[in-house]
């Protein structure tokens, strides 16, 4: 009696162990919202559902975007984070979240804290245009200009405080330029204003400026990072037109609130790096000006932590409220 009692005993709490565990590998058995910081049809609403939509066939169920703009991703984040950690609510974090906390005053959420890192999405780098009436036609030459006509350059971007705005201040400081920011809207009216010659630099992602560059109203000068991008291959960087140590590569990753199952990240981490090294998404993001490139926890919290600590210390020096 004693043994078959032991038995029960010991098979009880095996079957209360394999539960959890049993839990997690039917996931997803429910449709998974995926949180976006930005409304429909940009650079980040769009590859966030190329790669949901493939996540969705190699998993069975669902992945919906959800879109919720707001200062700082805020309103998505907390969004997300009110799902609960169970792996069904995720928030699309970016480069602007590095920025947005050492800018944001009342965030209302700590991305290194509340969230734990899946998988970046891709990268883009922000492209430097000018009007295609300019007499500058390289970047060193425009550089020039400004600083022998201080403040008479006029430096378009996105709103005020976006990562678009941050490159262009960190332009003033490595290059040692003065410069009158004109903050726009949206990257349309910016569009708009650069090819009426309203600003002498337009900085902005290769999507945002497309139809201008392929018109021709805009001449590429440089773009932002480290190294030239695939779809502008023979446009110089910032840093090889004179900048020395100038970098500004953004960045897309999929998040989850802290606490969630790791056999679930892992999870969906090993089917982001399948679906982002597909040709088809390649493709697909290269049209966007966008390279499609997982990373592992590890590098992505890397990354987000070392942008923050990079765009602080741009915000100090260029003494920016914090709003």
């Amino acid at each position: 009696m004693l043994n078959i009692t032991r038995r029960m005993l010991l098979a009880s709490g095996a079957g209360a162990l394999a539960a959890p565990a049993l839990a997690q590998g039917t996931y997803p058995n429910k449709s998974v919202r995926v949180f976006v910081p930005f409304g429909a049809g940009g650079i980040a609403d769009v590859t966030t559902r190329i790669v949901a939509e493939r996540l969705s066939s190699r998993l069975g169920q669902q992945f919906v975007v959800v879109n919720q703009p707001g200062p700082g991703g805020s309103a998505a984040a907390r969004a997300a984070l009110a799902g609960g950690a169970d792996g069904y609510s995720l928030a699309l974090l970016t480069n602007g979240t590095a920025v947005s906390v050492p800018l944001i005053a009342n965030l209302q959420f700590d991305p290194l804290k509340d969230f734990v890192p899946i998988s970046q999405l891709g990268t883009f780098d922000f492209i430097f245009a000018t009007p295609s009436g300019s007499p500058h036609r390289t970047l060193e030459a425009l550089l020039n200009d400004a600083r022998a006509r201080a403040g008479s350059l006029n430096i378009g971007t996105i709103l005020f405080g976006s990562t678009q705005h941050l490159s262009a201040t960190l332009l003033g400081s490595l290059a040692r330029i003065t410069f009158t920011h004109v903050p726009y809207r949206g990257s349309p009216d910016l569009v708009t204003g650069a090819m009426r010659g309203d600003v002498g630099l337009a900085i902005d992602g290769f999507a945002a400026l497309s139809s201008g560059l392929t018109g021709g109203q805009l001449r590429p000068l440089a773009t932002t990072g480290l190294r030239r991008t695939p779809y502008l291959a023979d446009v110089p960087t910032v840093a090889e037109a004179g900048v020395p140590g100038y970098d500004v590569s953004s960045w897309n990753g999929l998040f989850a609130p802290t606490g969630t199952p790791s056999e679930i990240t892992d999870l969906l981490a090993t089917r982001i790096r399948e679906v982002v090294s597909t040709d088809d998404v390649r493709r697909r993001f290269l049209e966007l000006g966008i390279e499609a490139a997982a990373s592992t926890a590890a590098e992505l919290t890397a990354r987000l932590s070392g942008d923050i600590a990079k765009w602080a210390g741009v915000i100090e020096r260029a003494g920016i409220q914090r709003q």
